[in-house]
């Protein structure tokens, strides 16, 4: 079986009010959900849609082999498939030597 994940997040202001959310589809079922928080960054909010998304497939259909996790966030793509590597390679710092921003959101995902 195949589950594909379409998330999305965003916020009014960096930090301001901000919301994600997660469509799962499968052969069969579709469940959307989301969530929101009172002061955060779209990044955050972006990764949180990614997050809670693959935390619902493996609730729901643990042992799926494959999930396919849609995002329209560079920040997300990037972050996931490129730079992680980098910074777990240095201790969680960019190639500037500065800290990793949302760490504990990338560390989770």
């Amino acid at each position: 079986m195949k589950i594909t994940i379409y998330t999305d997040g965003s916020s009014r202001g960096n930090p301001g009010p901000g919301g994600w959310a997660s469509i799962i589809l499968s052969d069969t079922e579709v469940v959307e959900f989301g969530g929101h928080e009172d002061a955060t960054t779209n990044n955050r909010m972006e990764l949180m849609g990614a997050i809670m998304g693959l935390r619902e497939v493996d609730d729901r259909h643990r042992g799926v082999l494959e999930v396919e996790v849609c995002t329209d966030s560079e920040y997300v793509k990037k972050g996931i498939s490129e730079w992680i590597h980098g910074w777990i390679k240095n201790g969680w710092k960019t190639s500037t030597k500065k800290e990793v921003l949302n760490k504990d959101l990338w560390q989770d995902l």
